[in-house]
């Protein structure tokens, strides 16, 4: 919040009000850690009945303190970005994407008579693991992150980011080893990625992916590698609609930043 909450939301707030949404509650939270005013605000709003519950749990937690041992010391710096930016199941779906496109980049180079099967299937090489970055499933601190304020919008486009940076790289190396236009590598590939962060506004972002998947499957990877021909929408020059398509969903997916406010309800 870039303004302090006013009395009224702070007193709904402390009370538990049910009318109040959940993005206001977030917003609070997230301003009352660097809020000591406000912080004493809450204090005064809280009854007499909140406070004596305060008073018995505060004292039960320094009693349990005073006779835990001290925790042994260790670097918090990796441990947050990696929480932050990354989560480890997402590493099986990162190294099934790289052996993908090295299978992708063998075929191509086995049979010289089919289209480029690399250029093919990079627009679909972050959405394993941009589906699974954010999902129940999928982080086995689902249930604890799911209640902080980081959840949503905030954690999908951190660990989307960690996708793309261990994705992008790949494509550009086996790219580089087919011959295959840069452009049209990564610019379809961060056109899909919006789009699946669009569409999971609507029906979640694991339904997206697997939805966008199939439909490039069917649509466009069967048809060319029957017909040995590359698709319209991969020829040379695509490349500007496809710069047009990323800029135009990625401004469309921030725009609908409402939508992830209960990603977490839908995955």
């Amino acid at each position: 919040m870039t303004t302090h909450p006013n009395l009224t939301q702070i007193d709904r707030y402390a009370t538990g009000d049910p009318g109040l949404d959940e993005a206001s509650v977030w917003a609070i939270e997230v301003h009352l850690e660097d809020c000591a005013d406000c912080r004493a605000r809450l204090a005064g709003s809280t009854t007499a009945e909140s406070r004596t519950v305060i008073d018995l749990v505060a004292t039960a937690l320094d009693r349990e303190i005073a006779a835990t041992p001290a925790p042994a010391r260790r670097s918090r710096s990796w441990s947050v970005a990696r929480h932050r930016w990354f989560v480890g199941t997402l590493l099986p779906w990162l190294v099934m994407t790289v052996t993908a496109l090295g299978c992708a980049a063998l075929l191509g180079a086995l049979w010289v008579g089919l289209p480029s099967v690399v250029l093919l299937i990079a627009p679909l090489a972050p959405l394993p693991g941009v589906a699974v970055a954010w999902h129940r499933r999928a982080d086995q601190a689902w249930e604890l992150i799911a209640a902080t304020p980081a959840a949503g919008l905030t954690m999908l486009l951190r660990r989307t980011a960690a996708v793309l940076a261990f994705v992008i790289p790949a494509l550009a190396v086996v790219g580089a080893g087919t011959g295959a236009s840069m452009a049209l590598l990564l610019l379809p590939c961060l056109a899909f990625t919006a789009a699946t962060l669009l569409l999971g506004t609507l029906v979640g972002v694991r339904r997206a992916a697997l939805g966008l998947i199939t439909a490039w499957t069917l649509a466009v990877i069967a048809p060319s590698l029957v017909a040995a021909r590359m698709p319209v929408v991969l020829s040379a020059d695509s490349a500007r609609t496809w710069a047009l398509v990323t800029a135009v969903l990625t401004v469309v997916a921030l725009l609908r930043v409402d939508g992830f406010r209960r990603l977490s309800h839908r995955d």
